[in-house]
């Protein structure tokens, strides 16, 4: 257990020096695992072993797809639509413009994926319409930081794929798990602006009434969005397809879409393919390494030794997940949220197994917290991405108006941890 310790004590020292994180988890994994078995070969035969058994995973090609799914839903023009919709029905109430910018977070994200995506596109679509109507940029920029972090949660998810890949949980009850407390969190989420307009009544003017034929304009704009939605994540839930066939209908589904709104040229096209190139590239580089990063703690015996210890200190299971995610939290502040989730669930998902906590409960709960993580100083990276769309924006403002959406998020952390039955219960009408 102690070499695994002096290993996490060297990858934040490698991360202190700014060494990118997938290199620093594949030094300090396959020197440690030279080190414990004395044999330089047979590190390399579990550095290569890791890397081709990652490469034919068949799994693990839904991560691209549902890439490639997001960008084409980015290009398609879908976030404009989503927020004209949303706005339509909401903008003409007293912040309802930052309420209608983090509905259509939530649905961006439910075809997207990806929290940084969300927040990048929804910050140039919904910002400059909050400025139009006197909105103050804290609650603005907050509105959009908060709001993208929903991308990792509500299903399909790149996070929950790569947790149930880690740790053998069906994908299929994950993304049904995820679906409730994804809508719960667009609810607190409004519950935040609520909560700031009642506290800054001039932090977000109400804007102009939209009558009913555009609203319903508005809203019919949206069908082919709902329709992508309801077939890729109700295809999975009644298991008429699995969701790496699921991925690939959701990526075909939106090229047909992209197609049909004229927003596909062959250099729009170019550009979606290099960005899912790049960003599946750089996903799989950190997921090899956090993975051969996982073989020397596993080795080294930490996750094994830890459930022991947590055995032999005779303390309620209960106080055990507290100070689990205490120990997230604390790593959100300086880790960003992939490289936490894969250096944290291999040490921790054995010893909330061997405490007889279900795993997709689990991580749900884990995934939640790390959306937490989003928006939490210093190394928020929702924060950092609205703040590379919005240099106008400083990094400060951002922070104090996500502080309400911060402590919304802790609530349904809470919630969830109490109250079980808000992730199992739609997993469980799958049997």
């Amino acid at each position: 257990m102690i070499e695994a310790l002096y290993g996490f004590a060297a990858l934040l020292l490698l991360a202190f020096l700014r060494v990118p994180l997938a290199f620093a988890m594949g030094i300090v994994g396959f020197a440690g695992f030279y080190y414990l078995t004395g044999n330089w070969g047979a590190a390399e035969a579990m550095a290569a072993r890791r890397v081709v058994d990652t490469a034919m995973d068949y799994g693990l090609s839904v991560i691209p797809l549902f890439i490639l799914m997001g960008n084409f839903v980015s290009h398609a023009g879908m976030s404009d639509a989503l927020f004209r919709a949303s706005n339509g029905f909401l903008g003409h109430r007293k912040g309802g413009q930052a309420m209608a910018t983090i509905v259509a977070c939530g649905g961006f994200s439910a075809i997207c994926g990806s929290s940084l995506a969300t927040c990048a596109t929804m910050g140039r679509v919904a910002m400059p319409q909050m400025r139009k109507y006197g909105y103050k940029d804290s609650l603005a920029a907050a509105s959009i930081a908060a709001g993208g972090t929903l991308g990792i949660l509500i299903p399909p998810s790149v996070m929950l794929v790569i947790y149930g890949i880690l740790t053998e949980t069906s994908i299929r009850e994950l993304f049904a798990a995820g679906f409730i407390p994804g809508i719960l969190g667009i609810f607190l989420y409004l519950g935040s602006v609520k909560w700031v307009m009642w506290r800054d009544p001039d932090a977000g003017p109400a804007g102009e009434k939209v009558p009913w034929p555009e609203r319903m304009a508005a809203l019919k704009s949206v069908g082919s969005t709902l329709t992508l939605f309801v077939l890729v994540i109700g295809g999975i839930y009644l298991g008429v397809f699995t969701p790496t066939e699921a991925a690939g209908i959701g990526a075909m589904g939106a090229f047909l879409i992209a197609l049909w709104r004229r927003a596909l040229t062959p250099q729009v096209l170019m550009n979606v393919l290099m960005d899912t190139v790049r960003t599946t590239g750089m996903l799989f580089a950190v997921i090899l390494t956090a993975l051969i990063f996982a073989n020397f703690i596993n080795r080294a015996g930490l996750p094994s030794d830890l459930l022991a210890f947590v055995n032999a200190l005779d303390i309620a299971p209960f106080l055990v997940i507290l100070v689990i995610l205490a120990i997230y939290i604390l790593l959100g502040c300086v880790f960003e949220s992939m490289s936490m989730l894969l250096l944290t669930v291999p040490v921790f998902f054995p010893v909330v197994a061997g405490l007889g906590y279900d795993l997709v409960w689990f991580g749900i709960l884990v995934v939640i917290v790390i959306e937490i993580s989003l928006i939490t100083p210093p190394v928020g990276m929702n924060v950092f991405v609205l703040r590379a769309v919005l240099p106008d924006v400083s990094t400060g403002t951002i922070f104090r108006g996500v502080t309400p959406f911060w402590v919304a998020g802790m609530v349904r952390a809470l919630l969830v941890l109490l109250f079980p039955a808000i992730v199992l219960f739609l997993p469980q009408l799958l049997y």
